[in-house]
């Protein structure tokens, strides 16, 4: 299965807040998703991992070969990464968000890093229409953090496990704008075909109505391919 970028495809280089994290926001990303769509409705998808509030499946090899021709040329202009790094893909899955918010944990109700590392990308690729919701960020509000790195990680998740028994802890359910604990920074919307890249240790969440959660169907759910891009020096 060959991934072909879309011609008309445009790129936004963005930044978060006041720490200024890089994002791109990146339309017409390829020339024919719905091809992406049709390969994710033929595929089993499963449970996998604790976190994550719903179910995936594998995305064809050939979407690391797209996303790798894509993101190089941006590492050192956008992300500040050497160009000649090598990249890896610890994760490229199809997802569906499919959990009631009543089920979610306290980890899975607030925003969230994928990693501490600030050469570990993430990608999620929007593959659905309608309004199924996007990608938002934050800012912790007692700590100020709107990335956690090695440096920041034992205070934060400290502090993070005091306000897990506070009144400030949040109700069952995902979170959408600002709450007693976070503020949200920026917000990128689920438009079919459109990728958001960030760095994995910006805090982050999936935008989910709690009033209308997805069904678990390829073609009429919250459909994205997300992946995992380690970065090696």
């Amino acid at each position: 299965m060959v991934i072909e970028p879309h011609p008309g495809i445009r790129v936004q280089r963005l930044a978060l807040g006041e720490e200024g994290a890089p994002l791109l926001v990146i339309d017409q990303l390829v020339a024919d998703p719905e091809r992406l769509v049709r390969k994710a409705a033929r595929s089993q998808f499963s449970p996998q991992g604790a976190m994550f509030p719903g179910i995936r499946a594998r995305a064809p090899l050939s979407y690391e070969a797209f996303l790798e021709r894509l993101v190089r040329p941006l590492l050192d202009e956008v992300f500040g990464l050497p160009p000649q790094v090598r990249l890896a893909f610890p994760m490229c899955h199809y997802s569906l968000v499919t959990q009631a918010p009543e089920k979610l944990a306290f980890l899975q109700r607030i925003p969230h890093i994928d990693s501490a590392t600030g050469r570990g990308l993430a990608t999620v690729h929007y593959l659905f229409h309608g309004h199924w919701g996007g990608t938002a960020f934050y800012r912790h509000r007692s700590t100020g953090f709107e990335y956690v790195d090695e440096g920041r990680e034992l205070a934060y998740f400290t502090r993070l496990e005091q306000e897990s028994r506070s009144a400030d802890a949040p109700e069952a359910g995902y979170i959408g704008e600002d709450t007693a604990l976070f503020e949200r920074i920026g917000k990128v919307d689920g438009v079919f075909n459109r990728m958001v890249v960030y760095r994995r240790n910006s805090l982050h969440s999936g935008t989910v109505d709690n009033a209308n959660v997805p069904p678990p169907d390829p073609l009429a759910g919250r459909l994205s391919i997300n992946s995992f891009i380690d970065v090696f020096l």
